[in-house]
């Protein structure tokens, strides 16, 4: 069907941000949402913390986009990195061995923990998860994984089953074996539980489900979009114990908590926790090009030595992707950027705890290096959330136009909204996005009951 705007040639003029949003409505599909409701900012280009439409309009991306360009945006270092191993080679199918491969399997092995030492590549995080599934099931003859109901692992088959919140249920029944269990957190109104009650729950589901039946147990040491859930001390230690004690293999969903958005190169860094098997994306090429991986200790992949694994990508190992990854690693090295997460990010605490006490409908702030969420209430004696679960409100809408209006992006969600900048981020900027955020809070603020 012919489209009734001139579709631009390489030797036309630059579209105008209207054009694009037009072009891009009619012609792709936007994800999780119903096209009508589609209201997309047009990006032309980004530099550091900040991208601009076509018109020149500057957003501070405090979202790094997808919680993902950890680096900044447009970090020449990359992308000549890429455009070398473009002229080089730019592709090899993963049946060959090329040095960027190479180079890049020893250079994960350095900085994961403990003896993680073999990777297998993909190109994303969903990917990633889903070759997890495959590797825990064929190493422990198991079937079932055990996954949290706060989680969200990717949009895959396999990905979107694991995945705990409301993203699943249209995919559902989804792939069998997958065992959904609380974790600590309860919501704005009940608050936490200890771990040792949490640790306690997740035994006695093991038990009933049969450990022998049980060959994986899938968490994000920090969840992501579902709340920036900081574990309690104890909770990973106490998970690393169990999962041992019944030989179910320790499945860590790093694919946006790591590479430094924590403070750390991995979250579960903080606890000295080593996971069996670790998922990894978003910041391993700071989304400069698509790749994940799948990293695995060395008796897991020994066990494949004289075993097929039944697993296979065209993109796994792509030349590009891993010559971006090397180069964004490299990135973090050099520009000190996970020493800058960790001095950021106690600003941002800081920050955070001001709004808290300054605004009525603040019920909650949690962060661990960049990586922070606030919540929302409009009651502060029930700590009724400002939005519904699964749902939205006038006043979470209103905030999210007073961000865009006034050049901050962040994903605003249910009763929350996130604080993710990139790693790259200075107090001055910090502070400066901050001053948007409390301004906007009065919105909120004027919905509160006493």
């Amino acid at each position: 069907m012919t489209t009734t705007l001139t579709t631009p040639t390489m030797s036309d003029k630059k579209m105008t941000g209207k054009e694009i949003v037009d072009l891009s409505r009619k012609h792709t599909l936007y994800e999780w949402s119903a096209q009508s409701k589609v209201d997309p900012i047009p990006v032309a280009s980004g530099k550091g913390i900040y991208f601009y439409t076509p018109e020149g309009k500057r957003f501070i991306d405090f979202n790094s986009q997808l919680m993902s360009v950890n680096i900044g945006h447009g970090d020449p270092r990359v992308i000549q990195a890429i455009a070398d191993q473009a002229a080089t080679l730019a592709y090899a199918n993963p049946f060959m061995a090329t040095e960027v491969r190479a180079r890049l399997g020893a250079k994960l092995a350095e900085i994961t923990p403990g003896d993680i030492d073999t990777f297998f590549f993909t190109n994303g995080g969903a990917e990633a998860n889903e070759n997890a599934i495959k590797l825990a099931r064929f190493f422990t003859g198991r079937h079932k994984i055990i996954a949290r109901y706060r989680s969200y692992h990717g949009a895959t088959a396999g990905a979107i089953t694991l995945t705990g919140d409301p993203r699943r249920w249209a995919a559902e029944p989804g792939i069998p074996g997958v065992i959904h269990v609380l974790d600590p957190y309860h919501g704005i109104e009940r608050g936490w539980e200890s771990a040792d009650s949490s640790l306690a729950m997740i035994e006695e589901t093991i038990q009933l489900e049969g450990p022998s039946t049980i060959a994986a147990f899938i968490l994000e040491p920090v969840t992501g979009t579902n709340g920036i859930l900081v574990p309690p001390d104890g909770y990973l230690e106490g998970l690393r114990k169990i999962c041992d004690k019944y030989g179910i293999l320790m499945i860590a969903d790093e694919v946006m908590s790591g590479f430094g958005r924590t403070g750390t190169w991995f979250a579960v860094d903080h606890w000295k926790i080593v996971p069996d098997l670790l998922c990894m994306a978003k910041g391993l090429t700071s989304s400069y090009l698509p790749l994940g991986a799948v990293g695995m200790r060395h008796h897991i992949a020994q066990h494949f030595q004289d075993k097929v694994f039944y697993g296979g990508l065209t993109y796994n190992s792509h030349p590009m992707g891993c010559a971006a990854a090397l180069a964004t690693i490299r990135v973090y090295e050099e520009d000190g950027l996970l020493d800058n997460s960790k001095k950021m990010g106690a600003i941002m605490k800081s920050l955070g705890e001001d709004l808290q006490a300054k605004h009525p409908s603040v019920g909650a702030v949690r962060s661990i290096g960049l990586f922070g969420i606030v919540e929302l209430i409009r009651n502060r004696k029930t700590r009724q959330p400002l939005a519904p679960f699964n749902g939205t409100s006038d006043e979470m809408a209103a905030l999210g136009r007073f961000f865009r209006e006034q050049g901050l992006y962040t994903f605003v969600r249910w009763n929350t909204f996130f604080t993710n900048p990139p790693l790259c981020i200075n107090e001055q900027q910090l502070r400066e996005a901050f001053a948007i955020i409390d301004r906007g809070l009065e919105i909120t603020d004027k919905a509160v009951v006493d």
